[in-house]
């Protein structure tokens, strides 16, 4: 009987593999499930290792497609990193070398070289965006494209937008614009956007990490389907579908990063991905699966010595802030030239 149950769940799992992220590539293609028979075979000898509780968890994370992350599934370092090889053959086959993958923050079994166990939750690691590596940035230095022309229904004057977002600045400057958010027992407050208007309170975030989803039937964090606002319009109610699992921000040593759980991409601007003194706006555009460092505190630090806003902020300039657009981008090389023309962001406030 177990030894009839243990077969079932790793039948289950092969039933599950992936050509990309659940079966479907980053450009929303679907795949026929890849991968060579030395993959085949490592991965399945991964599989034999594991007791039955871990191929429990493991199915779970695969079937829901990470919507249900579960605990970690460690097993012994033999051979090919077991990580990169089940991330292989459930999630990403192009994938070629551990050095592509970070270790989410919620993940207690990534360890480092000297541990003789790793995690191999395919869902508790995600790609990582590189100057080299897709997604690229987007900004005025790119090569020009053909430009669609402005909607104005779905835009409005700079000025418009700085004064609705120095009103709003004002309401709220008693929390979200401390100068030491951790007197208060927050890292950070995030604020839920749709075009030009503000969708709720500010939530702040206490711990390392914050889920920020649409709907989910578990957990916990930020649930933006639950926040209500009389005559939304089309366009926010359209993009608002395609939330879903959202993003998960996490306060790292180095950094704050956002890992993209959705099924589309998020787009990104912070003092921190621009240069400093830099004059052209640049927005990142992260894939699903993938993870970016959206600010950085060494590079804060380098832009207190350049205090002055470049020319692309749309209301007040505030250095320690990141904003992210859910599926639809803005900056030079889309019709949206603002953030406040999109129809669903966020805007994330971070303690100095």
């Amino acid at each position: 009987m177990f030894r009839s149950r243990r077969t079932g769940l790793v039948r289950r799992l092969w039933r599950s593999r992936a050509g990309g992220d659940g079966g479907v590539s980053c450009c929303g293609l679907s795949e026929q499930p890849s991968g060579s028979p030395e993959l085949r075979a490592a991965a399945s000898a991964i599989l034999k290792r594991l007791k039955e509780q871990a191929l429990c968890a493991l199915l779970e994370a695969v079937e829901s497609r990470g919507a249900a992350p579960g605990g970690c599934v460690c097993v012994t370092r033999h051979g090919p990193p077991p990580h990169l090889l089940l991330c292989r053959l459930f999630r990403w086959p192009e994938l070629q070398h551990p050095g592509q993958l970070k270790a989410l923050c919620g993940c207690q079994g990534a360890g480092g070289s000297e541990n003789n166990s790793v995690c191999c939750n395919p869902y508790h690691y995600s790609r990582v965006c590189g100057p080299e590596s897709p997604p690229p940035p987007y900004s005025r230095l790119s090569p020009k494209i053909e430009q669609k022309p402005l909607d104005l229904s779905d835009s409005y004057t700079e000025m418009e937008a700085s004064n609705s977002l120095c009103i709003t600045a004002g309401d709220i400057s008693d929390t979200s614009l401390s100068p030491d958010m951790s007197k208060q027992g927050h890292w950070c407050s995030v604020a839920y956007w749709e075009h030009r208007t503000r969708v709720g309170r500010l939530y702040a975030v206490c711990q390392p990490s914050v889920s920020i989803f649409y709907d989910l039937p578990q957990g916990s964090g930020f649930c933006l389907g639950q926040l209500n606002l009389e005559n939304r319009s089309e366009a926010a109610a359209r993009t608002r579908g395609k939330i879903g699992l959202g993003i998960v921000l996490s306060r790292e040593a180095d950094g704050v990063w956002a890992y993209n759980r959705s099924d589309h991409p998020i787009f990104v601007n912070s003092p921190t991905l621009d240069a400093p003194a830099c004059r052209p706006l640049v927005v990142r555009k992260v894939m699903p699966g993938y993870s970016l460092k959206v600010f950085d505190y060494k590079k804060s630090c380098v832009l207190r010595h350049h205090p002055t806003p470049p020319e692309h902020t749309d209301g007040p300039y505030d250095p320690h802030s990141v904003r992210i657009s859910f599926a639809k981008g803005w900056g030079p090389c889309y019709s949206r030239q603002m953030i406040t023309s999109c129809p669903c962001w966020l805007e994330v406030l971070l303690g100095r």
